[in-house]
């Protein structure tokens, strides 16, 4: 992509109405646009990092034999009636609309109840499970109060993952394979090290849940970690009983804010009795389904991996969820030479099937390489009058500053 075509301009100033870290940032460096309070278009920039953690996700969901589907956000209020999860007093997130045909629905915040409801035309037997499905989809959650930028919104993007299963070592399997994906996932964007797996409170889905969490001063929540032994347990269920069962005592844990980026639900067989999901056993029996379900915040990553990387200076993405590899930033265009000549390195990169967002205006240097460390992209790939005649490019490593000057040579290969 070239700069000059791109329509989003970087802002000097951080938004007056945003505290929260990686709303300023994404939002100054043209990643974001605010459209109101806990709301955010996704501009390209931005959706070429969603795009990728989704990738990463959806390799990690398909590795553990989950088949992707996509679901409709208009929910049925007879479905969630089944469950008791329509009323506003349970579930005080709902979006809801009257039909001009007459009757209510409601705007999706969570997908258990319509998909086990879907199941009942695929599941009729011990032999049609287990089955795992997922979707990525926009939710929408009516946040009494929006914060913490794309960390907490009214709408937001999730991948939702739901298991159907016969017996509880069916289930146990897809839950371990869950958690070894959600670990993947978590190591690939760059937030793995920082990243435990917590004993957690259910809220509106379940008695108890285990949470992802990382360790993030911009976090809403506690977490007591106990680095050594990798145990986390959230702040809600701190009690002797449950130390006792992780086996840990309080002195282990430090207290650490941490924000939530994933969190997996067993379910038992009494989600899907209140749904109605039932199917023949292999004694013929009439059984409720085993199920479980597991989500992860596509655009709250994005956002955790933001406050964590970013610097001063602004954005730093992780090669594998940047918007591009490379940032070639092309100086003295007004020289025909040296235009033509980073012309032709923007087209060898891009033959190499190398991502290049290619900075070919007319700017000074000074503004150049600020709005090159606002956007973060990993790499900084000069080209200059000076470098032509030292026969060589700068390469600037976003995240650790390191320079190096290569020669043509040396840089298609270092980036082949």
């Amino acid at each position: 992509m070239r700069q000059s075509q791109l329509f989003t301009k970087t802002q000097k100033e951080a938004p007056s109405d945003e505290e929260a870290k990686n709303a300023q940032l994404l939002i100054r460096a043209g990643y974001l646009h605010k459209e109101m309070a806990g709301v955010y278009q996704l501009l390209p920039l931005g959706l070429r990092v969603v795009e990728k953690i989704k990738q990463i996700v959806r390799e990690e969901m398909n590795a553990i034999d989950s088949q992707e589907m996509l679901a409709t956000a208009m929910q049925s209020k007879e479905v969630w009636e089944r469950t008791d999860r329509w009323d506003d007093e349970k579930v005080e997130v709902w979006f809801k609309s009257e039909l001009k045909a007459g009757g209510e629905i409601g705007f999706g915040w969570s997908h258990e109840e319509p998909l086990a409801n879907m199941m009942k035309n695929h599941i009729a037997s011990y032999k049609d499970l287990p089955k795992m499905i997922y979707q990525f989809q926009n939710k929408l959650r009516n946040e009494l109060r929006a914060k913490s930028g794309i960390m907490r919104g009214r709408e937001f993007l999730m991948k939702d993952a739901y298991s159907f299963a016969d017996t509880e070592e069916q289930h146990e399997k897809m839950y371990a394979d869950q958690q070894q994906a959600y670990k993947n996932v978590y190591d690939r964007v760059g937030i793995g090290e920082d990243t435990y797996m917590t004993f957690a409170a259910g809220g509106a889905f379940t008695q108890f849940s285990h949470e992802f969490q990382t360790v993030c001063e911009a976090g809403e929540d506690i977490t007591y970690i106990c680095k050594e032994k990798g145990i986390a347990i959230n702040e809600e269920v701190l009690e002797e009983a449950n130390l006792e069962e992780l086996g840990v005592v309080r002195d282990e844990l430090v207290e650490t804010k941490t924000a939530e980026v994933g969190n997996i639900f067993n379910f038992g067989r009494h989600k899907a009795e209140d749904a109605g999901l039932f199917y023949k056993n292999s004694e013929g029996e009439r059984t409720p389904v085993w199920m479980g379900s597991y989500g992860i915040g596509i655009t709250r990553v994005m956002g955790v991996v933001v406050e964590k990387k970013a610097d001063e200076k602004g954005l730093v993405w992780p090669e594998s969820i940047a918007p591009f590899k490379v940032h070639l930033v092309a100086l003295n265009t007004d020289d025909e030479e040296i235009s033509d000549w980073a012309e032709g390195v923007y087209a060898s990169l891009q033959k190499q099937g190398v991502e290049v967002l290619f900075d070919d205006r007319n700017a000074r240097p000074g503004e150049k390489f600020a709005e090159s460390d606002l956007l973060g992209i990993p790499y900084r790939v000069v080209v200059s009058k000076k470098g032509k005649e030292a026969g060589t490019f700068e390469v600037v490593t976003r995240a650790t500053g390191e320079v190096r000057n290569l020669t043509e040579e040396e840089l298609y290969a270092d980036f082949s």
